[in-house]
């Protein structure tokens, strides 16, 4: 490369998304992340034992990822997703809607509740005060877009005639809110450090999708 070309804005930039553009590489870091994370926790964890970890050199390490925090929300990124697919499966394959909600409904406790996603949640709101595009970019990849995706489909069961809502952004707000009432908070809190079982989940679910019923679904007749 000249180094006029070196020199011009925006080149380092475009090298940088190059250089960090290969998936293998990527998921080659976060393995070793995950390794680092889990061994030693958060704060412990510094950037050379994850670039150690993962084989990598710590320049590669910052190619994909700026700091440690960015590179916890990206991992916690790849899980959401595997719990994400259930979810839409769920809302994809249950003509009845309860069991479709209901379906929904335990994917997502389980998701939120998982210990890493928990720790997760606890590190972004910890420093989203002080990095405020980086709770944004968390809030947007999994809250927003999980509702984002119920609304979706309480639109088509509108369409269908099951149920009557004016408002499905608020709709879906209110029943991921009730999935996850008693479950989410005190273990988020640390008050309550032992998952919660099948049996508790699906309770809690069970009574989230028939007062969200109770309130939207169609009259049968």
């Amino acid at each position: 490369m000249s180094q006029a070309a070196e020199g011009r804005p925006g080149t380092k930039a475009r090298n940088r998304r190059v250089a960090g553009a290969d998936p293998e590489k990527r998921r080659q870091i976060l393995d070793g992340a995950q390794a680092i994370f889990h061994a030693q926790g958060f704060d412990a964890a510094s950037m050379n034992e994850i670039a150690a970890a993962a084989g990598v050199s710590k320049g590669t390490l910052y190619v994909y990822f700026e700091d440690k925090e960015h590179l916890f929300v990206a991992l916690i990124e790849r899980e959401r997703e595997k719990h994400r697919q259930h979810m839409d499966d769920a809302l994809a394959e249950h003509p009845d809607l309860s069991q479709a909600l209901a379906g929904f409904g335990v994917n997502l406790v389980r998701l939120l509740t998982d210990p890493f996603s928990l720790s997760a949640h606890r590190i972004v709101l910890g420093v989203a005060e002080r990095m405020p595009d980086l709770g944004r970019a968390f809030f947007e990849r999994g809250p927003l877009l999980g509702g984002q995706r119920l609304a979706a489909f309480l639109n088509d069961r509108i369409s269908a005639g099951d149920v009557a809502i004016e408002d499905t952004t608020l709709a879906a707000g209110q029943f991921i809110d009730l999935c996850q009432s008693t479950l989410l908070r005190p273990r988020l809190f640390n008050a309550e450090r032992r998952p919660p079982t099948d049996a508790e989940i699906t309770h809690v679910v069970d009574a989230a999708v028939a007062m969200f019923l109770a309130r939207y679904a169609r009259p049968v007749g």
